[in-house]
């Protein structure tokens, strides 16, 4: 059987469509890892359970109708109406490969979106309710925000915005749809005192966090490259490279950055400024050089500490840090797409258009993403709750939530008695601790 030069190349593609779709994919490992080592270990179970809701009922969702809304066909260039349940409609994507390679690689992404969510939100959302929006998440609102970039018909599309791999579509809404869980949700107890000072609920397991962070640095090899849809293109190996020096830069300034305001570096500003840098490169990591790729990954690692520490000014209680790389760096990296693009950037072209552009993208998009998780997580408040009780909280999300401890003897002065006889210090340990956080 002779294959044709045409089916050679649609067989490579589908290969490496699908190698970077798995890539992305275990980048949900690395979220669940990140995430479970920045939280209190009572906690840390919980948190990985959200991440498999993102990637169970969150697969299902974007299946069900958030590809369809994503790409498929439309009129106004808001959201699709064809293509539920994968059923068809999606000739006018003119993709080289098959429609389910494309789309198992973009249902890896819109996961990602709501795992991005899940991190700000830890240590007092309740299961349930976090499904919910899990879902609509996955199936509404970052399949309408990915049809205004990325489907053809898409009115920021049609407009001319650049954004690769998601730094806009992906990052920024997932960041600012974190701020207005956020904000609807309220903090952590026991994280502000009654004069605005905070107090440090420490990591758990920061070596955990750091391996969850070279998860994701690894899966990142399939998020930016793995966009070009193409293993033929040979601009995949410089996107692979713009890809690495941007998280490179961003870790070293982070670095830099804490040792110099500090007098110590920061382990949890290096790993969330590695992050911050990736984040950034994704929306213009095959339009920039190398040397711009270090300086948006250097700019990042900045802004995350920068950000980290308004968020906490304001009482937007973040435990993993998700506003200030997703939101804050995800807005950055796509402006930085009108500043330092080769073709139409500012510094090249010496026009504001691409930026103006760019702009208008990013705001819109994150506007959505805010508005449609304070609306959904409002809500949810009123009808079914999305905080656990006080004592509940305090005892820990892993026993309350899921019956189970993730490891054992974990903070056994915050946990409910499994018997009589511990029961009485138990019940004291608890009242000490909600009497010491007001």
């Amino acid at each position: 059987m002779e294959i044709s030069i045409t089916q050679l190349a649609q067989g490579i593609n589908t290969v490496w469509v699908l190698l970077c779709a798995a890539l992305v994919f275990f980048m949900e490992g690395g979220f669940a890892a990140l995430e479970a080592g920045f939280i209190r270990s009572k906690n840390s179970l919980n948190i990985i359970m959200k991440v498999f809701a993102d990637c169970t009922i969150g697969m299902l969702g974007y299946w069900a109708i958030g590809f369809g809304i994503m790409y498929g066909l439309d009129k106004a260039g808001l959201f699709g109406t064809s293509g539920a349940f994968l059923t068809g409609g999606f000739g006018h994507l003119h993709l080289q490969i098959p429609i389910y390679a494309y789309w198992i690689f973009q249902a890896a992404f819109a996961i990602a979106v709501a795992t991005i969510v899940s991190g700000a939100v830890a240590e007092r959302m309740k299961f349930g309710p976090y499904m919910v929006f899990s879902l609509l998440a996955t199936a509404v609102i970052y399949p309408v925000a990915g049809h205004w970039v990325w489907n053809p018909s898409g009115w920021l599309a049609q407009m001319g915005m650049i954004d690769f791999a998601g730094s806009a579509a992906v990052h920024s809404v997932g960041g600012w749809a974190s701020l207005a869980a956020v904000l609807v949700l309220g903090p952590r107890k026991g994280k502000y005192n009654k004069d605005g000072s905070l107090n440090v609920l420490p990591a758990h397991n920061l070596p955990l966090a750091a391996l969850g962070a070279f998860m994701l640095w690894f899966g990142w090899f399939g998020f930016n490259p793995g966009s070009s849809l193409s293993g033929l293109d040979l601009n995949i190996a410089r996107i692979a490279v713009t890809t690495n020096l941007a998280a490179a830069a961003g870790g070293t300034v982070s670095a830099l950055y804490t040792m110099w305001k500090y007098g110590k570096p920061d382990a949890s500003m290096i790993i969330n400024g590695s992050l911050a840098g990736l984040v950034a490169i994704t929306a213009g990591t095959a339009y920039v050089t190398p040397a711009s790729a270090v300086v948006i990954g250097g700019i990042a690692g900045v802004l995350v500490v920068l950000a980290v520490q308004f968020f906490d000014l304001i009482k937007a209680d973040d435990p993993v840090g998700a506003i200030a790389v997703h939101g804050v760096c995800g807005t950055f990296g796509a402006l930085a797409v009108g500043i330092f693009a080769e073709k139409g950037g500012l510094i090249y072209s010496g026009s504001f258009k691409l930026l103006g552009i760019q702009a208008l993208g990013v705001t819109a998009v994150s506007v959505w993403a805010f508005g449609a998780t304070a609306a959904v997580f409002y809500i949810l408040k009123k009808t079914v709750g999305i905080r656990v009780t006080q004592e509940d909280e305090l005892d820990g999300m892993d026993l309350c939530e899921h019956g189970i401890a993730a490891y054992t003897g974990i903070e056994a002065s915050h946990v409910r008695p499994f018997s009589q006889l511990s029961e009485g210090l138990a019940k004291l340990s608890v009242e000490n601790e909600k009497a010491r956080i007001g």
